[in-house]
Parts: structure tokens; C-alpha cells; sequence
């Protein structure tokens, strides 16, 4: 009788508690799992080998080097995330190699989060919780910490897909009567008619927006196209917020617009490098505001993208079409 070989997986981070057991419960598969954090890149080349599929993150570079050391046998890579920009698409596509990805479930996780940063850099959240932790909070007074309200505010947004049509939605009732959304992207959105958003070029959001979201995917297009020149085309009042990708903003850039004061306030769930060191320039300034990438970081969303991560590698280890698959182009 001749011994079955299980299909081998590599799993590079723990996923949320009833994902993990429903993963380590098959056995049908002999499931090879990474616990101690990011996976080192020399763990990762010699853990890959002879795997048949490989379970990924976000913070796991997949590139050629990787794939090749993986071997022919590799039926399917699946990421746990929305964006891909860590994995290289070409290596797949040569290879006839299938990516999974997990769209659509984190939309409200990442556009609830989107709305708190919005009204914590406008209400100047941080120093606020500066002042009470460090005894600044001494007495109530009518000009201390006076921040901005939404009334009647232009909101832009860069991407308007899912997370950014989600986003309006939510942001729409803080504008009043006269206030209105606008949005920068490749076409037209019918959804956008839902909130009465209208299209523009994006020099014209850059110009006429009080808020400005970050929401479109990483692309060479989109790469640090949030640089100096456009930040001096802004209001010197505006709110900007990224919920995207570090990348999409040029960060010294940045720090050389705040340094100028040509910005109102900044929010920031991704940066570049992540994680940011305590000591990075941009930290020293009291109107930006960053968090660690929570987007997705409800327990909710991320069973759920755990599921469907599961899923796409348990269809590519078949053979099958992938619930959620990249198209490659």
C-alpha cells in the first residue's frame, strides 16, 4: 500500500483563535506555522522549501527569491490582506501560480477607522490625551485645544472603492447642508451618486478639500504621489488622513510641510517603515497622529479574512479556482 505524502503549508503568523484551530485541525495537510512574530527572511527561505502552499501576511516580502526557493511544487500562494503589493504578481503569473486575497470583508473595520482619525486629528485628540497624561490639564478655557468641526467641510477622497464609498457614508452626516464630498480616481463611480459625490481631478481635491482621505491601492502610479509640491497646493488648514499604504506618501516630504506649518493636521494608520521608530521625526510634531495599521484590527474582520485566506489555499491546494483570486494581468 503506498503512503499518501500530505500536502505541506507554511502559515507565517498565528490568525485569530478560531481560524488557527479550524487550520490546525485538517489532517489532511502537514501544516508548518511560524509563531514568534515576523518571520526572519533566512527562516522563510528554509521553511518554504518543498511547501505546496504558503499561507502569507502583509509583512512577509514575497518576491522571486522566495517562489523559486519554494519550489515546483507550489500550487498556491494566499495572502491574508486586501493589497498584494508584497508579493510579486510577475513570479506568479510565470509560473501559472495562483494569489488569493481577502476583499470586501474589511471595508467597515477600515472605514470605521477612517472616521475616528478624521475627528481625532480635528478635535486634536492626541494633545489632548498628552495633556491629561502629562498634568498639562489645569483649567477649562474658552481658546484651549480649540480644534475644527465638520460643518459644512469639503471631504476628498483619493480611491473611491469600497473603503471610500464606506467612508462617505459615514462622514456624510457630520457635514451639514453644505457640505460635500468629492473624489479623485480612475472612473466615474455610480455608487458615489449614494452620498452626492462628484468626481474630480485629483489637483482639484488637493485644492478645494478640508479633509483629505488616502484610500486608493498601492500602485508605481500611486507611489508617493502625496509629495512636497502637493502638499503646498493644499490648505494650510487641511486634515489628511491615510488608511491606504505608507508608500503613498513621500514621509520626509512630509515632515518638510509640517516643519513649514503648510498643513492643519495629520492622521496616519500606515507609515513607512513600519513599525515607525518612537524617535522619527514625524512623531515630534503635536498635530499628527499615528496608530499602529488597525484598519482591519477587529476581531471580526480578521476571522473573517482568515477564513478566506484558508479557503483560497485550501481551493489552490486542490487544484480549484480560487473563492477570491487575483487576476493577473
Amino acid at each position: 500500500m503506498s503512503v499518501q505524502i500530505k500536502p505541506r503549508i507554511l502559515l507565517t503568523k498565528t490568525l485569530p483563535l478560531a481560524a488557527q484551530k479550524r487550520i490546525e485541525s485538517f489532517d489532511k495537510i502537514e501544516l508548518i506555522h511560524w509563531k514568534d512574530g515576523v518571520i526572519p527572511r533566512g527562516e522563510l527561505l528554509n521553511l518554504v522549501k518543498g511547501v505546496d502552499g504558503l499561507l502569507c501576511m502583509i509583512t512577509d516580502e514575497i518576491d522571486e527569491e522566495v517562489i523559486e526557493t519554494a519550489g515546483n511544487q507550489l500550487k498556491v500562494v494566499s495572502t491574508m490582506s486586501v493589497g498584494y503589493d508584497h508579493v510579486s504578481t510577475a513570479a506568479l503569473k510565470s509560473r501559472s501560480i495562483p494569489l488569493g486575497y481577502t476583499p470586501g470583508v474589511l471595508t467597515d473595520a477600515v472605514a470605521d477607522l477612517a472616521v475616528l482619525l478624521v475627528l481625532a486629528a480635528a478635535r486634536r485628540l492626541r494633545e489632548g490625551i498628552s495633556a491629561v497624561l502629562n498634568g498639562d490639564w489645569i483649567t477649562w478655557s474658552p481658546t484651549w485645544l480649540l480644534g475644527s468641526q465638520l460643518t459644512d467641510k469639503t471631504i476628498g477622497i483619493v480611491g473611491f472603492g469600497r473603503i471610500g464609498l464606506g467612508t462617505a457614508k459615514r462622514l456624510k452626516p457630520f457635514l451639514g447642508s453644505n457640505g460635500k464630498i468629492v473624489y479623485a480616481g480612475r472612473t466615474v463611480k455610480k455608487e458615489a451618486e449614494e452620498v452626492d459625490a462628484k468626481k474630480v481631478e485629483f489637483d482639484v481635491l488637493i485644492k478645494e478639500a478640508d479633509v483629505v482621505i488616502i484610500s486608493c491601492s498601492l500602485t508605481e502610479e500611486t507611489r508617493g504621489m502625496f509629495n512636497y509640491e502637493v502638499f503646498k497646493k493644499m490648505k494650510r488648514s487641511v486634515i489628511l488622513v491615510n488608511i491606504a499604504r505608507g508608500s503613498m506618501i513621500n514621509q520626509p516630504d512630509l515632515v518638510h510641510a509640517l516643519s513649514e506649518n503648510r498643513l492643519g493636521a495629520v492622521a496616519l494608520d500606515v507609515t513607512t517603515p513600519e513599525p515607525l521608530s518612537p524617535n522619527d521625526e514625524l512623531l515630534k510634531f503635536k498635530n499628527v497622529t499615528v496608530i499602529p495599521h488597525l484598519g482591519s484590527a477587529t476581531l471580526e474582520t480578521r476571522t473573517a479574512m482568515a477564513n478566506i485566506a484558508i479557503d483560497n489555499l485550501l481551493a489552490g491546494i486542490k487544484g480549484e479556482k480560487l473563492p477570491y483570486q487575483v487576476e493577473f494581468n
